[in-house]
């Protein structure tokens, strides 16, 4: 979908060859990490310098234990340097465990089973506010929540997994939604207001400015102004009606929950900061890159009591070609804490919470028994190997590690 509004941005503009196009994007991501750098620092100077923001939460009870804490903090507590800690475990935080709870968290906070999101219509991948939820009689406590949870990633540097749609990323900015963004998310109404504008309506149309809806299973009707159901939509007035349609088919039933939502992630993440930015970069900024690049990653790791021809570092990379990116994504998690790489890339891997610098990822060669898993430090993001004797074994060892593992420790 965002290729096409995408598509649709170009063959607008001027045509230019393929060679000009890689320029504008090398030049706008140069100029996206730039803006990026600015909110970084921006959003640093609001660090307090004392004390800590610590969480701690069994992972049973991950989404009712964070949401008791974090709602009873203020919002400058809220960014203090974080420390999270698991119920029961060992662990340091340096950023891994911070990463393991965000990326737990969300599954349990974004999960459409939770009702408070909903998989849009386009695919299954971007969320939307569920209107539905207004069922649960504290609902807009946890949309205020979900903003605020939304705001800490940010804050600290962390990523949310979980897209939401285009749109949704318009408003946290304050843009006005346009018509094409409802190509995606109810393409037949799409259809109905495009043929509006396009066609003369003088005597076609006996609509009104007010529209029905379906709540419930029961037929609504909502009045896009005062007094709309009084009020023809007529050849003069019908730009405003699809304006104001537009506004309402994406606001309906869930403006209340938008705006806890917006509240709380602007406790932490002003709105000022973010007027630089799209809602593609935005995206961006709130959940990381999806893709995984491997050149980038084999160009950005370093290599600890082995060398790029060890065989183990050989090995390595050839499983992580075989996998498939769901399964790059795990490995990626199982190491650093989190399946999202920084949008700078690879080279811009945290390790440690605040101002460490990046801890590149590292495969690190150990004297161990070939029959003990890889292992994992993600305050590190390092990844202990023993010295296989083969690449099926190395494959079948590092496969096991990545899809059994919860949890860790650090020694």
């Amino acid at each position: 979908s965002s290729q096409q509004s995408q598509a649709k941005e170009s063959s607008q503009g001027p045509q230019m060859d393929v060679g000009g196009e890689e320029d504008v994007a090398a030049r706008y991501e140069r100029d996206l990490v730039h803006k990026l750098k600015l909110l970084r620092h921006e959003l640093s100077l609001q660090q307090p310098q004392a004390g800590h923001c610590r969480i701690e939460v069994s992972r049973e009870e991950i989404f009712e234990e964070s949401y008791r804490q974090i709602m009873k903090m203020r919002p400058k507590d809220l960014k203090k340097r974080l420390m999270v800690k698991f119920r029961g475990e060992e662990g340091l935080d340096y950023g891994g465990v911070a990463r393991e709870w965000l990326y737990l968290l969300c599954h349990e906070m974004l999960n459409p089973y939770y009702g408070l999101f909903q998989y849009s219509t386009d695919n299954i991948y971007t969320l939307q506010i569920n209107p539905d939820s207004s069922i649960n009689p504290d609902h807009l406590s946890y949309f205020h929540f979900v903003g605020r949870v939304m705001g800490l990633a940010v804050f600290h540097g962390h990523y949310i997994n979980g897209s939401f749609t285009l749109p949704f990323y318009k408003q946290l900015l304050g843009k006005p939604i346009q018509l094409n963004d409802l190509e995606t998310t109810d393409p037949e109404l799409h259809k109905s207001l495009v043929w509006i504008l396009e066609n003369d309506i003088t005597s076609v149309l006996d609509h009104t400015f007010c529209v029905e809806h379906n709540a419930f299973g029961k037929f609504l009707q909502h009045e896009l102004k005062p007094n709309g159901r009084n009020i023809p939509v007529t050849e003069e007035n019908k730009k405003e009606y699809v304006r104001l349609y537009v506004n309402w088919r994406f606001m309906r039933g869930i403006e209340a929950q938008f705006l806890a939502l917006q509240k709380g992630f602007s406790e932490l993440i002003p709105q000022h900061l973010l007027k630089p930015f799209d809602h593609k970069e935005l995206e961006l900024i709130i959940g990381g890159l999806g893709k995984i690049d491997l050149a980038d990653w084999k160009t950005n790791t370093r290599l600890k009591h082995c060398t790029s021809e060890s065989n183990v570092v050989r090995w390595f990379w050839q499983a992580v070609e075989a996998f498939s990116e769901e399964r790059r994504g795990r490995l990626l998690q199982f190491v650093t804490g989190s399946t999202r790489v920084p949008l700078q890339g690879f080279k811009a891997l945290q390790g440690s919470t605040g101002s460490a610098g990046p801890r590149l990822f590292t495969i690190h060669l150990i004297d161990a028994n070939t029959e003990n898993l890889p292992k994992a430090h993600t305050c590190f993001n390092r990844i202990d190997i023993p010295p296989y004797e083969s690449y099926e074994k190395l494959y079948e060892k590092l496969l096991t590690a990545v899809e059994e593992t919860c949890g860790f420790a650090v020694e």
